[in-house]
Parts: structure tokens; sequence; C-alpha cells
């Protein structure tokens, strides 16, 4: 899938190369064990008419983003995107918009007091859900909400964020 992803510009491309050489180097990539990094799977999910999208107020890094999360050993990262946004917002009317992988990224994680510093090389997919059903709030969370396409830059200044939001949906 890595291979046939085709980045929207040269910063994606960069990123995909280091995932696909961290894929390669590392047999145990999908773990959360592996102290370096790990692939994670994310989900941008749009409104079926393409002019909303979901984004997460991240209770620990206090910013918004995408749903998504640890692979925790499963290489399947649409099935992570999928469970993880069902899990994160709530929504049960979450439906795969293409199987293809829409975007990549890596990305710093800050230490905590259980982990150190690492990357997560996040595979992101293309997903849609009905605006009409109410967010849950996690631990995880501050809570999630639908946010207009053009409306997204006074909520976050996250490049990746952005990136998603320009892509062709």
């Amino acid at each position: 899938m890595l291979q046939r992803h085709q980045p929207f510009n040269e910063e994606e491309g960069t990123m995909l190369e280091q995932i696909i050489q961290f894929v390669k180097s590392h047999s145990d990539c999908f773990e959360r064990h592996l102290a370096i990094g790990h692939v994670t799977g994310s989900a941008w999910i749009v409104s079926p008419d393409r002019r909303q999208v979901v984004l997460l107020h991240h209770a620990k890094l206090d910013r918004w983003f995408q749903p998504g999360g640890h692979a925790d050993g499963d290489p399947d990262l649409l099935g992570v995107a999928l469970r993880e946004a069902e899990e994160e917002t709530g929504l049960h009317t979450i439906k795969v918009v293409s199987p293809a992988i829409y975007d990549v990224d890596v990305h710093t994680i800050p230490a905590s007091a259980s982990e150190p510093e690492h990357l997560h090389y996040d595979i992101r997919f293309l997903l849609e859900a009905t605006t009409d059903q109410p967010f849950v709030q996690t631990a995880e969370t501050k809570g999630g909400r639908w946010v207009k396409e053009d409306e997204i830059d006074k909520l976050t200044t996250e490049k990746s964020i952005i990136r998603m939001n320009s892509k062709k949906k």
C-alpha cells in the first residue's frame, strides 16, 4: 500500500520514504513497545457533502487532531483507523471512502512519565460519517466536533491537518 501511495507534495513524499524505510527495517514496527517509534493508523473523517471534517481536542497535547491511534501489533491499518475513529468519536455511521492510503505523516510524540520521546509513522485513511450523531468524550480527548473545512485554520496550524484538508476528497 505504501508503494502505491501518491504523495500530495514533497514534504509528504519525504515522510512516505521515511515510513517505507522504517517498516523495512523493523519487523515489529506495528508494536507499541518499539521505543523509537511505531506505525499508527488514523482517520480523516469527512461529512457526506465533504464540507466538514471531524477533529478531536487531544487531552495530553492540548491540540486538535484527527482520530487515530496505536496498531498494537495489527498490520491492518485501515481496520485500526476505523476502530480508533469509532472509539474516539462515538460515531456509528462511519464508512470507508477508499481502502487506499489518503495521507502519511511522521511526527514526534513528546516524552511522558511512561514513554520516552518517539515517532509515530502515521498512515491515514479517508472515511465518511453523517453529522447527526453526538460525540462521546473519552479520557484521551476533551471532546470532538465537526469543523467546516474553511474554519480548520482557526483551531490548528498543524501542517498535516492543513495538508489533508487541502487534498481533493
